[in-house]
């Protein structure tokens, strides 16, 4: 008897195999390292052109307006390109298309360190977007196909803590390399671009080699572990395929896409919104630059604890919707907290609430997608919902700038974002009234 033959006919056993829970541990080791780095790479060079902009805008003459244009520029292209990109990655395999995706946007972080002024610079941030577009929901819809449902939430999570760490990491390593000033005749912020581009482009050429797109491509699991794995992996994909309401051709205006893609936009505006005004809120406050450095980690480091326990309990308690809705509220009674406090200890507290409740959201929420939909529809679907969702990266921030602007106090920014996190939760109690996707399933 082959091995093909032997995995074919023990895929045919029950899911509640003994020993699942092992060989599924057995794959997160094995996967998960390579993407956490990934998406740690992503992020990093999304948002360095923060720290850049310190020294740049100087050197090539970029204005204010230009230089928000091109912030939110790279929101715009992702949104336009996503869900074609996902697409790819369903038809073409999560191995070439990720690394595509990552030796692109390197190779166009690294350009960045030439621009020479606006034009150039919108140029690149539009193409960023657009190298990048399909890279997050295509790491989702990979992991849907490697991880059944009981074990998605717990495992997005880990993948999720790339986000904080990204920052706990990157703001003090982008300040050692602009402290280091001009060196061989580049300045100091073109330093950045190239020095942080390379981890993309090294991890992109190893997902090539490293990244298998099933289960029975790897050679690091017994025939028996397959059969193990693809066995509840085919029995949660039969499950999912008997409730799939969403076709491919519907993945624009089916309600329920809809409904998420409006739930993820008050995340993502909010999430957004905290990411790049945290400094500057705690230091006004009255901190220095220093005590504001170490307080911003603050947020972050709840933010890590939140992933790592609310998902896993999400996944112990086999329920999903209360599980979204409690850190909404928890991250909404903390901007609120903010917002109408002067008090620095308080200020900080409502900070940390909010960066725990909005990560916390995160993992359980992008455990509902896969839920309803299969296959094409699946990866279209969540680049929908994450593409929507992400023009609160766009807004959030700019909205934040231009208040800020106009009325000198933070204060009515994070009740716009507050307002847009209640529209959030709101439309989660519909969804969850009207749908049976968040309440406990059999085992």
């Amino acid at each position: 008897m082959t091995n093909e033959t032997l995995v074919s006919g023990l895929s045919m056993a029950p899911p509640d195999v003994v020993g699942s829970d092992r060989v599924f541990k057995k794959i997160a080791w094995r996967l998960l390292p390579l993407l956490v780095l990934c998406y740690f790479a992503a992020f990093l060079d999304r948002v360095n052109v923060g720290f850049a902009a310190l020294t740049m805008r100087d050197d090539i003459g970029l204005s204010a307006t230009a230089y928000g244009l091109g912030s939110g520029i790279f929101f715009l292209s992702y949104f336009i390109f996503e869900v074609p990109s996902n697409l790819m990655l369903a038809r073409y395999g999560a191995r070439r298309w990720i690394a595509r995706i990552m030796i692109t946007w390197a190779i166009i972080s690294a350009c960045t360190a030439f621009v020479q002024g606006s034009t150039s610079f919108l140029i690149l941030r539009f193409l960023l977007g657009a190298a990048e577009a399909g890279f997050y929901p295509g790491i989702l819809y990979y992991l849907s196909n490697w991880f059944p449902n009981r074990k998605r939430a717990q495992i997005i999570s880990l993948l999720l803590l790339s986000n904080p760490f990204a920052t706990i990491i990157g703001a003090p390593l982008s300040g050692i390399i602009l402290s280091a000033g001009p060196h061989s005749g580049l300045q100091e912020w073109q330093w950045l671009f190239l020095l942080e581009s390379i981890p993309s482009l090294v991890l992109g050429l190893l997902v090539i080699f490293l990244l298998p797109d099933k289960v029975e491509d790897v050679k690091w699991l017994s025939v028996k572990e397959k059969a193990i794995a693809r066995a509840e992996l085919d029995a949660d994909t039969a499950s999912r395929k008997s409730k799939a309401n969403v076709a491919l051709s519907h993945i624009f205006h089916h309600p329920w896409i809809l409904g998420l893609a409006l739930v993820f936009l008050g995340i993502a505006m909010t999430n957004s919104t905290i990411n790049f005004w945290l400094p500057q809120i705690i230091k006004s406050s009255g901190f220095s630059i220093m005590a504001t450095g170490f307080i911003s980690m603050i947020p972050y480091i709840a933010a890590v604890i939140a992933l790592l326990w609310w998902g896993k309990r999400s996944d112990r308690k086999n329920e999903r919707f209360f599980h979204m809705m409690a850190p909404l509220v928890v991250a909404i009674i903390g901007i609120s907290i903010t917002a109408l406090s002067s008090v620095q200890i308080l200020q900080i507290t409502g900070l940390t609430l909010a960066s725990a409740g909005l990560f916390a959201v995160l993992p359980v929420f992008w455990s509902l997608p896969p839920k309803f939909m299969v296959g094409a529809a699946a990866a279209g679907g969540i680049a929908v919902i994450n593409s929507i969702g992400n023009l609160g990266g766009f807004f959030g921030p700019t909205a934040m700038g231009y208040i800020k602007d106009m009325t000198g106090s933070f204060s009515l920014g994070l009740l716009v974002n507050i307002a847009m996190l209640i529209v959030s939760l709101v439309t989660l109690i519909i969804f969850a009234t009207r749908t049976t996707l968040g309440k406990k399933e059999e085992s």
